[in-house]
């Protein structure tokens, strides 16, 4: 087994692009000041929605945009509550990431008549970069991924900048660090809230997308399986700075890859399925240690 070759960069970037795209969605909802832990209902109902929307249409792109468009809409009830109605996000969250679970498994029986997976002869998944593979280290590792791969990356870069050194930025991560004084300069600061968090959920809906159409070909109940968790972790890690997101994610990309190469020799499915989530607690753990420090000595 060759851990560290091409091919396995090429397995990190694709364990990882899903996280990265609902750690983004995480990290900009946070700049406004709603802490979204919705991401793992939003990105299993993306995943639903991807797959739906590629079999009734015959496309793989119009899965895509059945997640991006119905993922946003999905996540209307986070942001409509946290920023109008002033609600607790942790609670709506929460509430939404269990309606995902019923709601697509629900769906799964009423719409395909089946129940556990949905993969039917001909679904489309997304088309490789197939016309990379001759090309020297670039090809071995984006020649069998997705479009959608290396634009979580650009987007990642492009929103990072923007939220740093364009005035629009400024004033989105003001609304979050002092609503008040957003409000009295006359920003409004319940409609940025609220259309962020829709961006967010239309995030989402594209790393549910990548995971049901470009990493697999099926949409399987709760396939997610604790991804949204992750990217809520890389949050938490990075504090507030959306350029580092790819490095979180992509050691958390790393473990999962890690993990089943290890299967490969024999190691067990149960100890190798639970290196990210470990990796996961020990990134919380880490972070509540930091922001215990920053808090002491804030106060001293």
């Amino acid at each position: 087994m060759h851990v560290f070759e091409l091919g396995f960069v090429a397995a990190v970037l694709l364990a990882a692009t899903p996280i990265l795209y609902a750690a983004l969605a995480g990290a900009i909802s946070a700049q406004v000041g709603v802490f979204n832990i919705a991401l793992e209902g939003q990105m299993l109902w993306g995943a639903f929605a991807a797959v739906a929307g590629s079999y009734y249409t015959g496309s793989a792109w119009g899965g895509v945009l059945t997640a991006l468009v119905s993922t946003a809409l999905f996540s209307v009830v986070l942001a409509v509550g946290a920023a109008r109605w002033h609600a607790d996000p942790i609670i709506i969250a929460i509430g939404t990431n269990l309606l995902a679970i019923g709601l697509t498994g629900f769906l799964l029986r009423v719409l395909f008549d089946t129940s556990g997976s949905f993969s039917p002869r001909g679904l489309e998944g997304l088309p490789k970069m197939a016309f990379l593979a001759d090309v020297p280290v670039i090809g071995p590792i984006f020649a069998g991924q997705t479009a959608l791969v290396p634009l979580a990356f650009v987007l990642i870069v492009a929103v990072g900048l923007w939220l740093k050194r364009s005035a629009g930025g400024l004033r989105l991560r003001g609304v979050g660090e002092h609503p008040d004084a957003a409000a009295a300069l006359g920003v409004n600061v319940a409609s940025y809230q609220t259309w962020v968090t829709i961006a967010g959920g239309a995030l989402c809906g594209i790393a549910g997308a990548q995971l049901a159409l470009g990493n697999v070909t099926v949409f399987t109940e709760n396939m997610t399986a604790g991804r949204g968790w992750i990217a809520v972790a890389a949050v938490m890690l990075v504090a507030g700075r959306p350029l580092w997101l790819p490095v979180a994610c992509l050691g958390f990309g790393a473990a999962e890859a890690l993990g089943f190469r290890l299967q490969g020799i024999g190691a067990p499915q149960q100890l190798t399925d639970a290196a990210p989530y470990a990796i996961t607690l020990l990134v919380l753990v880490a972070t509540r240690i930091r922001f215990a420090k920053r808090a002491s000595l804030t106060s001293t």
